[in-house]
C-alpha cells in the first residue's frame, strides 16, 4: 500500500516528514497549495473536514492531526522500537509526553503570547511557569523522553520544542536548547529538513 502525505512546508506536515523518515517506510508527498486555498477544496475537506494539514493516507486508512499521525506510524511500522510495547512501563511515559505537546504546550504558549486570561485550575496548561517546569522534568537528566532510548514521543514533544525555540515562542532554558541540539543530530531529522528545504526551493518559498 502507498503512504501519501498531504503536505505544505509551512504547515505541521513539515514535521510529519520527520516522523516518516524515522520509521523508514516509503511514502509520497502530495503538495497542497495552501496560499491558493488548496486545503479547503472539497477533496481535502472529504479527508479532513477541518481543512488542515497534515493528512496521511495509508491505503484505505486516513489519519489527521500531527501527533496522531506520528503515533500511528510508530505503532504500525516501528512497534517495539520507536513505540514502546503496550505491556511495558515506558508506554505510559511515552503517551504522557506525546499528548502533552499538543494538549498543553501549544495552547499554553499561545495563551502566553496572546495574553489570554484563564484560571490556572481551569486551563489545561495551568500556569506558564508550571508548564515550563513540567516540560523540563520530562527531559531532566536524560537524553530523550525515555532516557537513552529515542522514541516517537521525542518527534512530537521535541519537535514542538524545536519549532517554538526557532520562532521565539518558548523561553530558551538551557535544558530545552540542549535537547533540541541532540535531536538535530538525528539522521532522519536531517533528511526531513533537507526534503522540506528542497520542496520550499521548488515552490519558490523563503525559509
Amino acid at each position: 500500500m502507498t503512504i501519501t502525505l498531504y503536505h505544505h512546508p509551512f504547515s505541521r506536515a513539515a514535521g510529519t516528514v520527520w516522523a516518516l523518515e524515522e520509521v523508514g517506510v516509503a511514502y509520497e508527498i502530495h503538495q497542497v497549495d495552501m496560499p491558493k486555498g488548496g486545503h479547503k477544496t472539497p477533496a481535502i475537506l472529504a479527508l479532513n473536514p477541518m481543512g488542515k494539514l497534515p493528512i496521511l493516507e495509508d491505503g484505505d486508512t486516513v489519519v489527521t492531526e500531527a501527533a496522531a499521525i506520528a503515533l500511528y506510524l510508530a505503532d504500525r511500522y516501528a512497534y517495539g522500537t520507536l513505540a514502546p510495547k503496550v505491556d511495558t512501563g515506558e508506554r505510559g511515559t511515552y503517551l504522557r509526553w506525546a499528548a502533552f505537546a499538543p494538549a498543553v504546550i501549544e495552547p499554553g504558549a499561545m495563551a502566553k503570547a496572546g495574553g489570554w486570561e484563564a484560571k490556572p485550575g481551569s486551563a489545561g496548561w495551568g500556569t506558564y511557569e508550571a508548564m515550563l517546569d513540567s516540560m523540563e522534568s520530562a527531559i531532566a537528566n536524560r537524553t530523550f523522553i525515555l532516557g537513552e532510548t529515542f522514541s516517537m514521543a521525542d518527534v512530537i514533544f521535541g519537535g514542538t520544542i524545536r519549532y517554538m525555540l526557532r520562532f521565539d515562542m518558548l523561553e530558551k532554558r538551557p535544558s530545552f536548547v540542549a535537547y533540541a541540539e541532540r535531536l538535530a543530530q538525528r539522521p532522519a531529522l536531517q533528511r526531513a529538513e533537507a526534503r522540506n528545504a528542497a520542496i520550499m526551493k521548488e515552490l519558490g518559498l523563503a525559509g
